[in-house]
């Protein structure tokens, strides 16, 4: 059964604890998404598991159900932004742990400019200074759908809410020619 205090974890080890290759791809990953430890690797890697899986059991088998599945698999994928439109079921098979990175909360907010690195991100979410989809939400491995993408904001009572804040991302002007007025300046 289990206990309702001590919840079930959503990840497996990696079978082997000292493989060279593992744990230098592991490094990369943490360093690129500003990760805090290799458990939240693990956890997308167990996430893509349970949807190759699915999608494998899946691909054999020919009922009305089986096609019910098949089309909420797709239809749950391809609401995270990880398969275009019109994918078919063989294409979750190809996805990769970088692209279930991608669709995190707090990759989400740097890519789309609201925090300038993957830190200040995960201290944005964490600190409860943005809210997705109207809820404050602490968690930075939340996966993002592409609808609620358009819906990322800073929290009202949150300082940085001011355009003018200095930790606000502030996107480049474009270099133009400099005016007279400048040149003299």
């Amino acid at each position: 059964m289990g206990d309702i205090k001590k919840p079930k974890k959503k990840y497996s080890n990696p079978s082997h604890p000292w493989q060279k290759t593992r744990i230098d791809e592991e490094r990369v990953l943490m360093k690129e998404y500003g990760l805090k430890n290799k458990k939240e690797i693990w956890k997308a890697v167990a996430q893509l598991k349970r949807f190759t899986s699915q999608a494998k059991k899946l691909t054999g088998l020919f009922s009305a159900q089986a096609d019910i599945e098949k089309k909420q698999l797709i239809d749950k994928v391809t609401s995270y932004g990880l398969l275009s439109d019109n994918a078919k079921l063989s294409e979750i098979l190809t996805l990769t742990t970088r692209d279930l990175l991608e669709r995190r909360f707090q990759t989400v907010l740097v890519r789309k400019e609201v925090a300038r690195t993957m830190g200040q991100a995960r201290q944005f979410i964490v600190h409860k200074h943005v809210v997705l989809n109207g809820k404050k939400t602490n968690v930075p491995s939340v996966l993002v759908k592409k609808l609620d993408e358009s819906n990322i904001t800073f929290a009202d009572n949150s300082a940085y809410i001011d355009d003018q804040h200095p930790e606000r991302s502030v996107k480049a002007e474009p270099a133009g020619p400099a005016t007279e007025s400048e040149v003299k300046a």
